[in-house]
């Protein structure tokens, strides 16, 4: 597994392409070994992700009947959906790449997707820990909540055309792949799955 040195390597070089500079690429590996190494972001979004998880059962338990349960089977279900949300976008994407001839772009996507997850989950995760202690910061969390997505369209905008070139339509294609199923996916499946009341 990554180390949290290395981990904050690829941070750095993403954010290097983020400013459009090229010397980001030198410090990710955005070769087909890369990318497989790149799931390790998943574990890395691990302790958010349990953050997120126990607001999510908390709000549950609170809007629900005295006798609801909500155990290891409710905390399954939301790392499926977590799971799902992590991995059909990617999927999406391979077919995208076959489609528009970028095959050789896949492995660098994916990797640089997959690294940019870690600093936005904790950002989102620092943000219900915001909610959860300070009361009454509901308003100023949704915001920063919005803020925060901009900023993930406007990073994964810039290092994609970093990664595919000056292709705007080609970029937003790509980006759109995947932000948007993910967020669909997300309401679907919570309610499918019955996490939410």
């Amino acid at each position: 597994m990554p180390s949290f040195a290395e981990i904050q390597f690829y941070v750095s070089g993403l954010w290097l392409l983020v400013k459009g500079d090229a010397e980001g690429f030198r410090r990710l590996d955005l070769t087909e070994r890369g990318m497989n190494r790149s799931f390790w972001a998943i574990i890395w979004c691990l302790p958010p992700m349990l953050v997120s998880w126990n607001s999510m059962r908390l709000s549950f338990l609170e809007t629900s009947p005295p006798d609801t349960q909500a155990g290891p089977l409710y905390f399954l279900k939301l790392a499926l959906i977590d799971g799902v949300n992590w991995i059909v976008p990617l999927i999406l994407v391979a077919f995208l790449c076959l489609l528009l001839g970028l095959r050789s772009r896949f492995a660098a996507i994916v990797a640089a997707s997959n690294w940019l997850a870690v600093p936005i989950t904790y950002g989102y995760g620092f943000l219900i820990l915001v909610a959860f202690f300070v009361p009454g910061s509901e308003g100023l969390v949704v915001l920063l909540w919005f803020f925060l997505l901009l900023a993930l369209v406007f990073s994964l905008s810039r290092v994609l055309r970093m990664i595919l070139g000056p292709q705007p339509l080609t970029v937003a294609a790509m980006a759109m792949t995947l932000i948007i199923p993910s967020l669909l996916l997300s309401d679907a499946l919570q309610t499918f799955l019955g996490v939410v009341p």
